[in-house]
């Protein structure tokens, strides 16, 4: 008989439990989890113990697990039954239909079911290499067992075609598979432990992030707190986590240490767990040096051996190649659109096609950055007399409703098709499909220090400033998500920047 789940809550005469049968390991897993809510920190064998998850939580979990394991099967089935069909002159084998749940068994193998539940942000483009993996190992089996597959010869037109559309079709079908399982599931309720000003700017991000199903519904403080206060409450202490987390019903806790890691800490994070909450954690370090570390192990010693910054001189020649493939087929493709456009905005109003504006190079080499003209001729001079609009913090400018903005210039930002002309740029070198913000020479005067190292890699077209929304980072914190860009650069990373471009400008989700 299979086991049934229970559902803690405080009582004054005891938990209220239903009837069923449970093991002896749920069963103390059961108590350790009332001896937290009860405040006591010493559950049945002396040491803290995983605790039940919540039912909201076993829900969420199971509902992506299940809509990402129908969608590989159909991946599968539109892999065999096209691939093998169409390539292939000789009948499938009936028997191939038992190959389809084979991908599960690969799929478990990579731990494609297993992540999402350990993060907030369920991507199905970060999963993409490993999808890959699925993709070659699937056809590899199914080419092995080609006999049981069709009645004939399995040949490699066929493999290879079992692998592409397997690949293409996962994609699809699992980024489907998540977006109905958001659809279908509530917000995943989290809890920051930390300070104000960190717990806030999470909050923050959290509310502006598209596509996340969590919100943040308060704090603790993990030490005492400084002066001021962000908006979001502060639900209790440390010491009384258990009632309250099953009151606010939290279900993640996001932990924020300022501090080196103690024994208190290490505590706290055992405790949540044991109280059924998954846990997160804010490390101070990559805020600095992103992921561009390698694990290190040295005889028990865990150390993180940490990326020289930048670009060594074969990553510049593949990321030049990448840049130059793609502006110039895009100049190539594009010609009869930029040619409209120039037209459209000599017959809107006085003035020239493009817009020329000075910004900061690489290397601190100023440039001339093209555009297609927007607003109206002198345009700048009046920008002075509009600084009370500015709705761009940290030292940014800009107007929602601009009244600079022409006829034809505002139907060219609501398209983004302002910004073609800057394929130009980086086919002269000056520029680059992906990179840090390029940034005019008065708001680059305000990067200081180790954020300046943004200025080692070409200013890009778009980056993941444009992707995570422009016109709400402030400045600073801007050039810090340039400078994790550069320390975390890869081939892969551009081109899902690229990708995730696509829906933003679609989206319209800047200013």
């Amino acid at each position: 008989m299979p086991e049934q789940r229970l559902q803690l809550e405080p009582h004054a005469d005891g938990p209220d439990r239903r009837a069923g049968t449970i093991s002896r390991p749920r069963v103390i897993r059961l108590r350790n989890a009332f001896a937290g809510v009860l405040g006591r920190d010493r559950p049945v064998h002396g040491e803290i113990s995983e605790g039940l998850l919540a039912e909201a939580t076993y829900r969420r979990d199971a509902a992506y697990r299940r809509s990402l394991g129908l969608a590989d099967v159909a991946s599968a089935m539109i892999a065999v039954l096209i691939g093998v069909q169409i390539l292939g002159e000789d009948a499938l084998n009936p028997v191939a239909l038992l190959a389809l749940p084979l991908v599960l068994v690969v799929g478990k193998l990579t731990g494609i079911y297993d992540r999402d539940e350990h993060l907030l942000r369920k991507t199905t483009l970060d999963e993409v290499p490993t999808l890959f993996w699925v993709a070659t190992l699937y056809a590899f089996l199914i080419w092995l067992g080609g006999d049981l597959i069709v009645e004939g010869h399995f040949g490699r037109d066929q493999a290879v075609g079992v692998w592409a559309l397997l690949l293409a079709s996962m994609f699809a079908t699992r980024a489907l598979a998540r977006y109905v399982a958001r659809a279908v599931s509530d917000e995943e309720r989290c809890l920051v432990l930390g300070d104000a000003d960190t717990a806030g700017w999470i909050a923050r991000r959290f509310a502006e992030m598209p596509g996340l199903n969590a919100c943040v519904v308060g704090r603790v403080p993990l030490e005492p707190d400084l002066p001021g206060s962000n908006g979001l409450p502060v639900l209790g202490a440390v010491a009384a986590l258990g009632p309250m987390l099953h009151e606010e019903r939290i279900e993640r806790a996001i932990i924020v240490p300022r501090s080196a890691v103690s024994d208190d800490l290490l505590n706290t994070i055992r405790r949540l767990k044991s109280l059924g909450v998954r846990v997160s954690v804010l490390p101070r370090l990559f805020e600095v040096v992103g992921t561009s570390v390698e694990r290190d192990e040295v005889d028990g010693i865990t150390l993180l051996g940490m990326r020289r910054y930048g670009l060594n001189r074969s990553s510049r020649v593949v990321k030049r190649a990448l840049d130059l493939a793609g502006a110039g087929l895009g100049v190539l493709v594009l010609a009869p659109l930029l040619a409209s456009i120039a037209i459209a905005i000599k017959l809107d109003s006085a003035g020239p096609v493009l817009f020329r504006q000075r910004r900061m190079g690489r290397d601190g080499v100023p440039f001339e950055m093209l555009k297609f003209r927007t607003m109206v001729d002198g345009a700048d001079a009046q920008q002075s007399a509009l600084a009370a609009r500015n709705e761009a913090d940290g030292g940014l400018f800009k107007i929602k409703e601009d009244p600079r903005i022409t006829r034809v210039g505002r139907l060219l930002r609501r398209t983004s098709l302002d910004e073609l002309p800057q394929l130009f740029n980086v086919l002269r070198g000056d520029m680059a499909l992906v990179g840090p913000r390029p940034l005019v020479l008065d708001e680059d005067s305000r990067i200081e220090g180790w954020q300046r190292s943004r200025l080692e890699l070409p200013p890009g077209m778009t980056g993941p400033w444009q992707v995570f929304g422009s016109a709400r980072i402030p400045l600073h914190e801007m050039a810090k998500i340039d400078y994790l860009y550069g320390a975390n650069w890869s081939l892969w990373l551009d081109v899902k920047i690229l990708l995730r471009t696509v829906p933003f400008v679609l989206d319209r989700r800047g200013l």
